[in-house]
């Protein structure tokens, strides 16, 4: 998570200098009691830079999946599940540490929520979380975006795999080892054949790449392909289904080949970013993680 800190300061000017996204609508259905956000356009810092977050509904209560970046957006979310749902809002599932998921934590605490993570997850969190927070201006991030966040870790933590039953919907929280961070996991809804896949997954948007390990992430991505998935919520972007887990593949695999011939040359962050994208396939959202991608992974000293 230090690494995705610095990731997001090297970039902050290029996002405070992207349009301000209006606010997100309200959350689509993805399945039977099942509903998200997803498919967010030109993301900021305002609008958790693009990440998606759902909910699952069982007869016993809510489980809800990441909390968005700020006090302030959770409780937008909070409004958007009450105009779905009036049932106790049990769990909150953080699928990894990054503060676009986790930082909304607090507010779902103080309804009750036990949050529930990968132990990495929680670790990387303690580690970094209260100084990213106290920084939170070099990523974007206005006092009055931030105002009334705090830090709330998550209280139950797994490694391998995990189940929640909320009645009548049983969730399994997978553990596939290192991906976009070493404390990501997957959540998969058997009953509806439903995966948020977390940042493991972005689709047409350049993924935060600083904390990942890529060969062990195409891994977890051909685990996804492998899976019984009809409808993929990915970390960002629009619901995805498996040809977009393979295109996120080729692209992991094309840009670290191509930046480590670049980067081998030459220590210009501009031309390489820009030979990048000339040869990286197109996405709407997301350019300036390149920046951060180069700094954090290949143009280290």
């Amino acid at each position: 998570m230090k690494k995705f800190a610095v990731g997001l300061l090297v970039v902050a000017a290029l996002s405070l200098a992207a349009a301000e996204a209006s606010a997100q609508g309200g959350l689509t259905r993805i399945a039977d009691n099942v509903y998200a956000y997803v498919g967010a356009r030109n993301a900021s810092p305002s609008t958790s830079f693009g990440a998606n977050a759902g909910i699952v509904i069982g007869n016993d209560g809510i489980a809800v999946i990441d909390t968005l970046v700020s006090s302030k957006e959770a409780k937008r979310f909070i409004k958007d599940i009450r105009a779905v749902s009036q049932k106790p809002i049990r769990y909150v599932i953080d699928t990894h540490e990054h503060l676009d998921h986790a930082f909304g934590n607090s507010e779902f605490a103080q309804l009750g929520a036990t949050i529930v993570s990968h132990a990495n997850c929680r670790k990387n969190m303690i580690e970094s979380a209260e100084a990213i927070l106290r920084n939170a201006k070099d990523y974007g991030l206005s006092e009055d975006a931030m105002k009334g966040t705090q830090i709330v870790y998550p209280a139950l933590t797994f490694r391998g795999a995990m189940a929640i039953d909320l009645g009548g919907q049983t969730i399994e929280l997978i553990d596939p080892g290192p991906s976009h961070t070493n404390g990501s996991i997957l959540v998969y809804l058997p009953g509806t054949k439903t995966l948020f896949a977390g940042d493991a997954l972005f689709t047409d948007y350049h993924p935060y790449m600083g904390d990942g390990d890529i060969a062990e992430w195409t891994r977890v991505l051909d685990r996804i392909l492998a899976m019984d998935v009809e409808a993929i919520v990915p970390g960002h972007g629009p619901v995805s289904g498996k040809k977009d887990v393979t295109d996120m593949k080729e692209y992991l695999v094309a840009f670290d080949a191509k930046a480590k011939e670049l980067c081998a040359k030459s220590s210009d962050a501009a031309s390489i970013k820009s030979e990048l994208l000339k040869a990286l396939p197109a996405r709407a959202e997301g350019a300036w993680l390149i920046d951060a991608n180069l700094q954090m992974k290949y143009l280290k000293k």
